[in-house]
């Protein structure tokens, strides 16, 4: 049967506890006799047990790896007339073989749930493929063998409560949820915590991100999540009781008015995964990316142009003038920096993209003299945009309204933070209009690069003018596609630059870029860890650490140098526009220090190299630790208010004497043997050091 797109919030369901009813996370508990086990399989480090309720286990045999759980758990629900349903008595298995391009091992087994008029049988699926050890993926085939139609409210996967064992934090967790509050990617838990982690919009801008839950202790790391091509409107909860210790996390699709399921009719759920690692959140996230391209989705190729250092007219803002910008290139150029960025103000409206005739009155010619004044410098230009937003008062709505979004009540999905409505990206009307304005900035303008901006960007909500309103979701990956092969067609080199402002950025989205960036960055942490997450999963594509001036103090370049993120600033020079509601001005003591910075960055260009996010755990170890491998060369990263101990630097030879130096105050630090590396260090802040053998 054909499931109902639309999703809801989660609803808690019911665990009994005689003689009260609790609240529980994610289950009502199945209860039943002792364990029989039907199923037992190895897959690298991964042992994966079923029972005969078709309940199951998981457990690892990493060096160190302690209890994940106590017994086996009822992994799958199916929330049917609001009854839960858990237990299905097993009746038998068949085994395959994959062949093609994953090739492994899959198991079918297959149980059946009796309640009076109720029948509903399962076919539980489990895939191991070779390629991918420490990986179990299931899915689930659920069948009504009753005589009457019933209503199915939810369905879940991968539910699991995951075992604490006392660490300080109990668990660390990357969710890959987006929310209005702009929160940290990953994060320590503390019991209270909860994070719904739903796929679809969560509120009127917000929605989408990687549908990835990674929970770690300083043995291992569990991930879950779902390998579905397009994106799909799914939940991935996570929550820390209040009263406990242990960690539930689980994949879930809500039904908001019920799915009609008639009688032989069956649903199918994703393909849903668990997996094993050592570390933090890094290897299981390569991981995921990995699998996903080797099931289809292609990630666009590196782009050279994207690693150079970037100076936006931002500091400026909307206010700007033409003088200003220009003004500014020759001390853009002196600095180092590569590229130059028209931002938000040039522009009619969300909408209508030609030059605004009351800042440009010799219209759209003046906007393509600015961009060979950018090219006269020797500078490459990119230009600011907003896809899929469109004022309402706009020229492009008034010719052509259908192409909004529309929602179940008729009305247009509004999009706040631009005052502006979303168009729909399902659309032949739509895709039509946004190939104009892709040539509009850089075949008649002449740009070299697209600077996408707004939260909007990373998800869209249904759209019920569509005859299949999951279509417009769905068909949000395509439409990035869509205007990067543009953009490419036009300037081979161009880049594309996504920034979904404060959102975990959609992972299908990544496929059609050539530079993430952080994203209006909160605070450093939050460029750190935002790095570490692209690098995990684009590790090809350019990851841009946004304005410095966004960073800690404004100034902390460290943290994207470290992390091998390309430089960026929004400075104005000589002074700032009379409008603009904070200064930027690029004093002669901050000159000094940005032009370090940028000379450093073209000298050493780390944000080209290798990135070894397996090394450190980014939540257990201290200090906060990022490596860059450059030839023969490690670069190491240490952050922290204050440190005064020794390090460890992983990763090195343990046959190689190395010479280590603090390259960015020039302080040479010794020798250490590749047997033995640790050294002592006292910094604030950062420290950067560069470790190189010695012949």
């Amino acid at each position: 049967m054909k499931m109902l797109e639309k999703l809801s919030t989660i609803s808690r369901l019911l665990k009994i506890w005689p003689p009260v009813i609790a609240l529980a996370i994610f289950f009502i508990s199945c209860k039943g006799k002792e364990d029989t086990v039907v199923l037992s399989l190895n897959h690298g480090n991964l042992l994966f047990e079923v029972n005969d309720k078709l309940h199951t286990k998981f457990l690892a045999s990493l060096d160190g790896a302690k209890s994940i759980m106590d017994n086996f758990q009822p992994s799958e629900h199916l929330l049917i007339n609001d009854k839960n349903i858990c237990d299905f008595a097993y009746s038998g298995l068949d085994k395959l073989s994959l062949e093609g391009a994953l090739k492994g091992k899959q198991w079918v087994l297959k149980g059946s749930y009796e309640d009076g008029q109720l029948s509903i049988d399962k076919k539980l699926i489990i895939t191991a493929y070779d390629k991918y050890p420490d990986m179990i993926t299931t899915k689930v085939v659920y069948i009504n063998q009753s005589n009457k139609e019933v209503y199915i409210n939810k369905w879940i996967n991968n539910d699991y409560n995951i075992l604490s064992q006392g660490d300080a934090p109990l668990f660390w967790a990357f969710q890959g949820g987006s929310t209005t509050e702009r929160k940290d990617w990953i994060k320590p838990l503390a019991p209270g915590f909860y994070q719904k982690n739903f796929m679809g919009m969560n509120d009127t801008d917000y929605g989408g991100g990687i549908p990835v839950t990674s929970i770690w202790r300083p043995d291992i790391n569990i991930a879950i999540g779902h390998l579905a091509l397009v994106p799909k409107l799914v939940s991935l909860p996570t929550e820390l009781p209040m009263d406990g210790n242990d960690v539930h996390i689980g994949i879930s699709e809500d039904m908001g008015e019920r799915a009609l399921f008639k009688s032989q009719d069956s649903i199918e759920t994703l393909e849903t995964f668990v997996s094993i690692t050592k570390g933090d959140y890094f290897a299981n996230l390569q991981r995921y990316s990995n699998i996903m391209q080797d099931k289809g989705i292609k990630m666009a190729e590196r782009e050279e142009a994207a690693f150079e250092p970037i100076w936006c007219a931002w500091g400026y803002e909307r206010n700007f003038t033409l003088d200003e910008i220009v003004g500014t290139l020759p001390k853009v150029k002196e600095l180092g920096i590569k590229w130059a960025v028209l931002d938000d103000g040039f522009q009619i409206a969300e909408g209508d993209w030609d030059a605004n005739h009351d800042k440009f009155p010799k219209g759209n010619q003046e906007i393509k003299k600015l961009v060979d004044n950018i090219h006269k410098e020797g500078l490459k230009a990119k230009i600011w945009w907003t896809p899929l937003a469109a004022d309402p008062n706009s020229q492009a709505l008034k010719n052509n309204p259908e192409m909004m979004i529309t929602l179940k009540n008729g009305s247009p999905q509004f999009i706040t933070w631009w005052d502006a409505y979303y168009l729909s990206p399902a659309k032949e009307k739509v895709i039509d209009h946004t190939k104009h304005i892709i040539h509009l900035f850089m075949k008649d303008w002449g740009f070299d690069g697209l600077k996408m901006d707004g939260q909007q960007m990373n998800a869209v909500d249904l759209d019920y003018s569509l005859d299949n309103p999951l279509s417009a979701p769905e068909a949000l990956p395509d439409f990035f596609k869509m205007i990067y092969d543009e953009a490419k067609s036009i300037k081979p080199n161009a880049v594309i630059e996504n920034c979904p402002c404060g959102t975990c950025m959609s992972f299908y989205n990544m496929a059609s870029m050539n530079q993430a960036v952080s994203s209006d960055p909160l605070s450093s942490w939050q460029v750190r860890h935002k790095g570490k997450t692209y690098k995990a999963l684009v590790p090809q594509t350019a990851y841009y650490g946004d304005h410095v001036e966004l960073s800690d103090n404004a100034n902390d370049f460290a943290s994207s140098f470290g992390i091998g993120a390309v430089l960026g600033t929004k400075f104005t020079w000589p002074k700032d526009n009379p409008d603009a509601h904070e200064s930027y001005l690029l004093t002669p003591e901050k000159e000094k220090i940005w032009k370090k910075w940028f000379s450093l960055y073209n000298e050493k260009m780390l944000s080209k190299e290798q990135y070894l996010g397996e090394l450190y755990d980014i939540g257990y170890d201290k200090p906060e630790t990022h490596v860059i491998k450059k030839n023969d060369t490690m670069y190491y990263a240490f952050y922290g208010d204050e440190w005064d101990d020794v390090v460890r630097l992983k990763g090195l030879d343990s046959a190689k004497n190395y010479a280590v130096r603090d390259y960015y105050n020039q302080i040479d630090l010794g020798e250490l043997q590749g047997i033995n590396p640790s050294i002592q260090v006292s910094f604030k802040n950062f420290l950067l050091i560069e470790v190189s053998p010695k012949n």
